[in-house]
This record gives C-alpha cells, structure tokens and sequence, in this order.
C-alpha cells in the first residue's frame, strides 16, 4: 500500500460517506460501499467487480489482508485508512477493519436467465425495513432458490442496511427489481404459477403443488398483498395461525412458504 488517507475531510473519503447515506449517489455512481471480511469473500464470489480495498492496519492483520488481498483473480487498488476515517465509513464497530467499494449490478428482470427449468422464487412486494429485506435474502439463500424479486422497492438493493442484515446473501441471490405489474407480466411470460400469502379466498399452503416453476409472493406485515396481485395469482395461500394473532414476520412467513417448496421438490427428484 502506498497510498494513505488519514483525514475525514479528504474529498475521496467525503464521496465515499455520500455512498453510504445516499440512495442518489450510489446510483449516480454505480458503487456502492461493503463492510466486513464475509461480505467482501461473497462479493467477490458472486461477481461483483471490487474498485477499492480501504484498510484500517490497526485492526486488520497483516496475515488477514494478504490472504483477501489473493482472492482476487486482478489487482486491487489498496488504501490505508486511519481509524478515525475508518469509523466514519463504517456502519457498525465490531466488523474487521476493510471496506471495499464495488460496482453495482444491473437488477433489471432482463437480467435473470433461469439455470432451472422449473425455478422455484420468492416476490416480496414493497418491504419496507432494511432488516426484512436482509432477512428474506438470507432465508433465500438458505433455501437455494432460483431468485428474489423485488416489487416497488423503498430502497435500492446496495444500501448498507440490507448488506448487513443479509450477512452478504445479496451477493449470492439472483436478484431483480421492478413494478408489481412488471414482475407479474414477468411471470406470466415465462409460465411460472403465481402463489400469493393471503389472509382471504386462500387454500392451506401444504395442499398446492410447487414442483412446477413456482413464485411464492409476499407483501408487508401491515397490509398484505395489494389487489394487483391478488387478481392475478394462480392460487393464494395461507399459513394456519394456531393461536391469537393472524400474522407473522414476513422473512418467518417465506421461510415456511419456501422450504415447503423445497421438501417437496426434493420428494419429486
């Protein structure tokens, strides 16, 4: 490295804050900002292209750096980072002293080709919270299914909430955003059955068939489906509630959803 910034103020570091708090900016830019050994090794896994490595020395080793350092199949442009600079681009305290700045993805539905004849994917529509987000990302992962698909998203897939939350499972999904009414003319082109989690006119989620290529779409905690949806499902399905309440967090509702997909997926082969 024989490149150092050890002031908040420099011009770059001052760019890279504005990719961090800005929506705006890291589409400007197409960059965004990731935090975390894991996360960087996913990344890297997943694709993306890694522009800058930013070190804190005082908290990552020597051993650590050159170790990610080889990962990389080009060279990468390091920069060593005072701790006080460190702090400001990071998001939380704990994470081991390097940050990378990558170049976006097109997330566009034009992007995805399905590997899987008969893929199996989640639809989240218009989550809200960074945290659901992330969390729906991870039970993806965990399940292995063929894509997540955004409708109406209230903020883009790199903002750093939802890098963090996913534990980095935003790299290693196949994800697409769009309008509800995009993602549904979507589906119906390439002939994938469209079930919705529905609180009415919904069929228990154990009794329909997810063997052939499968959407499972859920909306927010608070409302539901909208009526865009609901008018064009195959079928909508429900999860029985046991007890006093009729709904649950929506990343716990996919991940029912989804891994019932999953085992009987697995019972066909």
């Amino acid at each position: 490295m024989n490149k150092q910034i050890t002031s908040t103020q420099n011009t770059y570091i001052k760019e890279l804050i504005q990719l961090k708090e800005k929506s705006k900016q890291r589409k400007k830019t197409q960059t965004f900002l990731i935090e975390g050994l894991r996360e960087i090794s996913l990344a890297i896994d997943g694709q993306y292209k890694i522009e800058k490595l930013l070190v804190d020395t005082s908290i990552i080793s020597d051993k650590t750096l050159e170790k990610i350092i080889h990962s990389f199949t080009y060279k990468i442009d390091c920069i060593e980072i005072s701790n006080e600079v460190y702090q400001k681009l990071a998001l939380r305290g704990s994470t081991e002293g390097i940050i990378a700045v990558a170049k976006s993805k097109d997330l566009s539905l034009n992007s995805i080709q399905f590997k899987n004849k008969n893929p199996l994917i989640l639809v989240a529509e218009a989550p809200e919270k960074p945290g659901n987000i992330g969390a729906l990302l991870r039970t993806a992962d965990a399940a292995g299914i063929d894509a997540v698909l955004i409708a109406n998203p209230k903020t883009d897939m790199y903002n750093p909430n939802i890098i963090r939350s996913s534990v980095g499972c935003v790299f290693t999904t196949t994800i697409a955003t769009g309008t509800s009414s995009e993602i549904i003319n979507f589906l119906k082109q390439h002939q994938i059955n469209i079930y919705g989690a529905a609180l009415t006119a919904s069929v228990e989620y154990q009794t329909i068939n997810y063997t052939n290529a499968s959407a499972i779409v859920v909306g927010t905690e608070a409302t539901g489906l909208t009526e865009n949806w609901l008018q064009n499902t195959t079928a909508n399905i429900i999860i029985p509630m046991r007890g006093k309440i009729d709904s649950m967090n929506v990343s716990v509702s996919a991940a029912i959803l989804l891994f019932e997909a999953v085992r009987q997926r697995q019972l066909s082969n």
